[in-house]
């Protein structure tokens, strides 16, 4: 079948990369299939840091794109650029696509929503294990040291992976409350995020900072004035272009503490972040923080 639109024009730009390969490699005499691998991750890990902003197309091309990219990185598991994107893409797709519509069909359908989060549990799952292995084979020993007192600092160029292997590895576990082996995990997927904290802490326009906080929030333990403290940086960093801080925010404190005034303004904010800065991601923020505010007289 001839591909056709921008996933066709997508796939023929990276074959015809890939063509040219044949040619260098013919004339270097290295491996063929290496290099052709290669190319074809990096190109991968490009268009998984691409702009797009409608929600309905990424929906529709994700389930292709995470398909080939898993392929790609399968043949070259080293490629941290592509692991970084493969996670990334299955976390925010079980965030956006799937987990969301649980939430929405909560109300009127119990059993599919519950099949619905089963799935972006197993898909959180997925992506946190391409994450890790990425942060074991470039960092030897950090995955076995989240486990002890002491862990030794994170490799700069792991922050992105690290990032979505807690994200990912928290949103399973919010997901899996009833498998008392996967929520002690915890306290490793909040060291995970703490260590990418302290190496970058503007990761993603706040994105990483409102991790941290919402983790401190959501813990055992934890203290919500710290929490306060790190979504305030979130705030800081985010510099009105990142709608998921506000949206994290109005769930992980607002919510909780009964704020109906505080909940409704932070995702009014949120929706004119989205709507100023129009990025996939936070487009996605949108209808979530559309649909809070549509649903709140039940949350309240």
């Amino acid at each position: 079948m001839a591909a056709h639109g921008p996933i066709g024009c997508r796939w023929r730009r990276i074959a015809g990369t890939s063509l040219v390969l044949i040619g260098m490699v013919a004339l270097a005499g290295c491996s063929p299939r290496h290099l052709l691998v290669r190319q074809v991750a990096d190109a991968l890990a490009s268009q998984g840091q691409a702009a797009e902003d409608d929600l309905a197309l990424a929906r529709d091309a994700a389930p292709f794109y995470l398909r080939l990219s898993e392929s790609v990185l399968a043949d070259d598991p080293g490629h941290l650029g592509l692991a970084e994107a493969v996670a990334g893409g299955f976390t925010q797709y079980a965030y956006a696509f799937v987990a969301f519509e649980a939430d929405r069909v909560a109300g009127q359908d119990a059993r599919s929503a519950q099949r619905l989060r089963q799935r972006a549990a197993r898909l959180y799952l997925r992506a946190q294990r391409h994450a890790m292995a990425a942060l074991r084979a470039h960092q030897p020993g950090l995955v076995a040291a989240l486990a002890l007192p002491t862990t030794p600092p994170l490799a700069p160029e792991l922050v992105g992976v690290a990032y979505w292997a807690a994200a990912a590895w928290a949103s399973h576990i919010a997901l899996s409350t009833d498998q008392p082996e996967v929520v002690a995990d915890l306290p490793r997927a909040v060291r995970l995020a703490a260590l990418a904290f302290a190496q970058q802490p503007g990761h993603g326009d706040g994105s990483l900072a409102a991790l941290v906080a919402t983790l401190e929030a959501a813990r055992p333990g934890g203290q919500r004035a710290q929490a306060e403290a790190w979504f305030a940086q979130a705030g800081q960093l985010a510099a009105g272009r990142n709608a998921g801080v506000l949206v994290a925010q109005a769930e992980a404190l607002a919510q909780p503490a009964g704020d109906r005034p505080r909940f409704d303004a932070l995702l009014r904010q949120a929706l004119a972040v989205a709507d100023t800065h129009p990025t996939l991601a936070n487009t996605a923020m949108r209808e979530r923080a559309q649909w809070l505010l549509d649903t709140a007289d039940d949350l309240f």
